[in-house]
């Protein structure tokens, strides 16, 4: 069957299935999404006449459960605009319509006999071939399907999205015996390609993969945390980016989820795992979760759990931290641990790992206790819930957001020396881990010829890990690196193309990186048709230029070298705009300050859905001045012949700048201008190197030709810097703004207005980057300025006097 999606039906509008049907949105599917009908009428309904018939009160709970979605944040759209995409209603109005639909999604109270009662409308209803999946996160996929048609059978399946479902890369697809094969390959390819998710494929096991081991490591190691006497804020630190997890780390993440959730998914693994999990009792709950679930301090939803936020006595939101001793909230405290200082100057998470678990302190404990057990415990689950190591690391890691999964920390660490840590802690790993390194391997994984492969354990042998060849994974080409120094590596990508990386800390463009990216052109335009300019960082494309050189030069007064960066810099952004051969640009997650300049300027972008992108410079007391300021000017010149006012025009892209907006997505960023209609969103991360390759290959191969310096920039002069000014003044006036905010404003209204021209006329790109370098270079000599840039430089965030 050669399937399509066109149209999906949403079933169900909590939590999961309106964020699902936004998600659905997000790529441009066109979504249905239904719920029950209230049981009776509100006093509200009653008080405005409304009757039992009215659409307001059928379609009451789905209409609240998807305003709330829209309210919440982080943002389930891409966009606001998507919401027109989702249309709402009733199972009793509009069932029916799923006839018109390609693909039925349960998201249905995790009750089988609800869900098997929906199931035998939708069987009635559904056209021949239509796909039917379940959300459930713990009721058997092949108990729901009992009783219903062959074709429903061959057509349905487990399609387990995690929350939140934009952000959280993971789809689980759980097939039954029953469910035909081509509906498995299609989810799996579809959920990779058009959903941008790691799909990973299970066994309709209790809590499939994630779950099974998430749920595992989160209680152990707040059972451990309690053991040992650690707060609720060290054991966050210890769980957070320092070992390559979101900062929330384990305690934050338990309030988020939901402790309800937590303790829901950890009674029902117990009471599944009798007689088939030897560390069954591991699921019982730890005193201070069953505490905290008797006392409902649930966590975000009920305003309490691990943390708590209050309102101090100025107003100012204070998040205390609950103590597990007296069951009281405290402020949180600065937590130092002599394994963490160890780590400081580790940017590879990967090796930090053998510092964390030698560590002779409390922390160093924490991390062999913890990372011995869930590692015995992974090694234990095959083939119970998983017949490959890679597996059970793709699912922990995209479903729980960890940067390194189990099998590829503990070859970080060490196979052997992590099972002498087991030994020591009394904890034995499977069989097959012994068997494997009887045989002489000594890790889970390998690369060969460029490619990843894992231990299969049947055969003994490495394997290809599927599904590569749509990726290019930088981690694998260390044989093609052609040049490197300490900011940057250049990577032949094959066919004519070249790939930079930078690898300086939250890739900033220091010395090193700029000379990368003049290198890395050069060498393009030498011997080869394209160059990408991309890399596979978990925290920034780019956050920026490095400010500790320029705070450095300004505290000396050093206004000659200051000028000189900052003219390398332009230059080297215009030699992006203007090589001989096609740049491309992949950014991801943040692209700020500089990093965006260099997006402004490439041939073609080709972003990941989740690129947060803005020019931040008016932050730290500056504005942009890397090619920034003169590009927007450039890019609303080019769009005042669609005849929209053209200060409008100008005024928009001014306060982005002003504001130090930064896009919520790619989307978003193509509508702030950032991006434009010839770049390219993809929604898989995995995807977003090759992706930017096939676009290099395509310019150089429709016969990409060197652009010209453009001469014919429009800008307003001495009209447009009033108007900018007298709202300035406003702004001031009302005190919405500090008078040095008023001064840094009023030099970017001047720069992106052309400067003190008597008449709107064209200038040229040279023209308005010298007004940018001029500018730039007098607002560093201002005091606010270096205390706004030693306050982010110092890890905060800067003053704004």
């Amino acid at each position: 069957m050669n399937r399509s999606i066109r149209k999906v039906a949403v079933l169900g509008s909590g939590i999961m299935g309106s964020r699902i049907a936004c998600h659905f949105a997000n790529i441009g599917v066109e979504v249905l999404l239904l719920d029950i009908v209230p049981k009776e009428l509100s006093e509200a309904e009653k008080a405005k006449g409304i009757t039992t018939e009215h659409p307001a009160f059928r379609n009451r709970i789905v209409n609240e459960s998807f305003q709330q979605t829209l309210k919440a944040t982080p943002a389930s759209l891409y966009s606001a605009n998507f919401a027109s995409r989702i249309k709402l209603g009733n199972f009793d109005d509009n069932l029916a319509d799923i006839k018109n639909y390609d693909w039925v999604i349960e998201v249905v109270v995790e009750r089988l006999d609800i869900k098997k009662s929906l199931y035998e409308k939708v069987d009635a209803l559904r056209k021949p071939g239509t796909l039917i999946t379940s959300n459930t996160s713990g009721i058997p996929i092949h108990l729901m399907a009992e009783g219903r048609s062959e074709d429903f059978k061959k057509n349905f399946c487990g399609t387990h999205f995690f929350n939140p479902p934009r952000y959280l890369r993971l789809l689980e697809i759980i097939p039954t015996q029953d469910t035909d094969q081509s509906v498995i390959d299609f989810l799996m390819h579809y959920g990779d390609l058009f959903l941008g998710k790691t799909t990973v494929l299970c066994k309709d096991t209790p809590g499939f993969i994630a779950n099974r081991i998430g749920i595992y490591a989160l209680v152990q190691t707040i059972r451990v945390a309690e053991e040992m006497k650690l707060s609720v804020d060290e054991v966050d630190k210890l769980t957070g980016p320092v070992a390559g997890r979101p900062k929330s780390g384990t305690h934050r993440l338990s309030d988020v989820v939901g402790l309800d959730t937590t303790v829901h998914v950890a009674n029902n693994l117990y009471a599944s795992g009798e007689g088939s999990d030897e560390s069954r009792e591991a699921f019982i709950l730890p005193s201070i979760l069953q505490k905290l679930f008797e006392n409902k301090w649930l966590g975000d939803k009920t305003g309490q759990g691990f943390y708590k936020k209050i309102k101090d006595e100025k107003g100012k939101s204070v998040i205390l931290a609950l103590d597990f001793d007296t069951l009281e909230y405290k402020p949180s405290g600065k937590v130092k641990f002599e394994t963490l200082e160890g780590t400081k100057a580790i940017n590879d998470v990967l090796k930090r790992f053998p510092v964390l678990v030698a560590g002779e302190d409390k922390a160093g404990e924490f991390y062999r206790r913890t990372f011995a057990d869930v590692f015995r415990y992974a090694s234990l689950r095959i083939p119970e819930i998983a017949d490959e190591v890679f597996r059970i690391d793709q699912a922990i890691s995209a479903g729980f957001g960890w940067q390194y999964g189990l099998f590829e920390t503990w070859d970080a660490i060490g196979v052997k020396n992590m099972v002498g840590i087991m030994e020591s802690l009394n904890l034995k790993p499977a069989d097959w881990v012994y068997e494997m390194i009887a045989a002489g391997n000594e890790a889970f994984y390998k690369v060969e010829k460029n490619r990843r492969l894992y231990y299969d354990i049947p055969s003994k042998s490495y394997k290809k890990i599927p599904g590569q060849d749509s990726f290019i994974l930088l981690s694998n080409l260390s044989d093609n690196i052609v040049w490197k120094n300490a900011g940057a590596n250049l990577y032949d990508l094959g066919d004519g193309i070249l790939n930079l990386e930078f690898k300086s800390k939250m890739n900033t463009m220091g010395s090193d990186v700029i000379a990368g990216i003049q290198k890395g052109i050069s060498t393009a335009e030498k011997d080869f048709r394209g160059i990408v300019i991309g890399n596979e960082s978990s925290e920034a494309f780019s956050a920026g230029a490095n400010l500790a050189m320029l705070f450095m030069y300004a505290i000396e007064q050093e206004f000659d070298e200051i000028n000189m960066v900052i003219a390398e810099f332009q230059q080297t952004m215009m030699r992006a705009r203007y090589s001989a051969v096609p740049v491309v640009v992949a950014p991801h997650s943040l692209a700020l300050g500089g990093g965006c300049e260099l997006t402004l300027h490439a041939d073609k972008v080709v972003a990941h859905a989740e690129t947060y992108i803005g020019l931040v410079e008016f932050g730290v007391g500056l504005i942009p001045a890397g090619g920034g300021t003169k590009e927007m000017a450039l890019r609303c010149s080019d769009m005042y012949q669609n005849g929209d006012p053209e200060l409008n025009i100008l005024q928009n892209a001014f306060m982005n700048i002003a504001q130090a907006k930064v896009s919520t997505s790619a989307q978003e960023a193509l509508e702030m201008n950032y991006l434009q209609k010839k770049d390219q969103i993809v929604l898989n991360r995995s995807r977003l190197i090759a992706e930017a390759k096939q676009a290099a290959i395509e310019l150089a191969e429709n016969g990409y030709t060197q652009p010209k310096h453009r001469t014919d920039i429009k800008v307003q002069g001495k009209t447009g810097i009033a108007l900018f000014m007298a709202g300035i003044a406003q702004m001031r006036m009302a005190n919405y703004i500090s008078d040095h905010d008023a001064k840094i404003a009023n030099k970017l209204a001047y720069v992106i207005n052309g400067g003190d021209l008597s008449y709107a006329q064209n200038v040229t790109e040279q023209y308005l980057l010298d007004l940018e370098r001029e500018a730039f270079l007098s607002l560093c000599g201002e005091k606010k300025t270096m205390e706004r840039m030693q306050g982010l430089l110092n890890g905060g965030k800067p003053p704004r006097n």
